[in-house]
């Protein structure tokens, strides 16, 4: 598979320079289709897709919260493991500021400004998760490993139960 059919973002960029076990994958990309979209489109279980929220803290701190796309992060339990008062998520003008990336094609990789990453610690049980790779329509296929190896994110555990 010839790679460079694929849209060269900061996340690649990023995934190259670490040597990183990825694969690209496009998808026909539908506005406010969501994750269910991208996990149908490729034939995978949406659980396995792993959405990238940029957050911020009541003091106006911001962070990445990374999630399976089918479940929901409870705002409540993070914020009590941050040992803030609240946590919630940023406006879509200022994720796209501190990220570079539109909303919709947020990639955890390549930010703009580097940003303290959260990740749902079941996410790790996963053999191959999927995320946005920097674009509307496109997704990595990545080991959680290689993904823990790379952006050394806080495991917690943050899903609605």
């Amino acid at each position: 598979m010839a790679k460079d059919r694929f849209p060269v973002t900061p996340a690649v960029r990023l995934l190259r320079e670490k040597k990183a076990d990825y694969m690209p994958l496009l998808y026909e990309y539908e506005d406010k289709g969501g994750t269910a979209v991208g996990a149908r489109e490729l034939g995978v279980d949406e659980h396995a897709v792993i959405k990238t929220l940029i957050m911020e803290d009541d003091g106006g701190n911001p962070f990445i919260v990374l999630m399976h796309c089918d479940r929901q992060v409870s705002t409540k339990n993070l914020a009590r493991h941050l040992s803030v008062k609240s946590i919630s998520p940023c406006s879509p003008e200022t994720a796209q500021r501190l990220t570079g990336y539109l909303v919709g094609g947020t990639s955890p990789f390549g930010t703009r400004r580097a940003l303290p990453v959260y990740m749902e610690e079941t996410i790790l049980h996963l053999p191959v998760i999927y995320l946005n790779g920097g674009k509307r329509g496109f997704l990595v296929a990545i080991s959680p490993r290689e993904v823990e190896r790379i952006l050394k994110p806080v495991l917690v555990r943050a899903a609605m139960e």
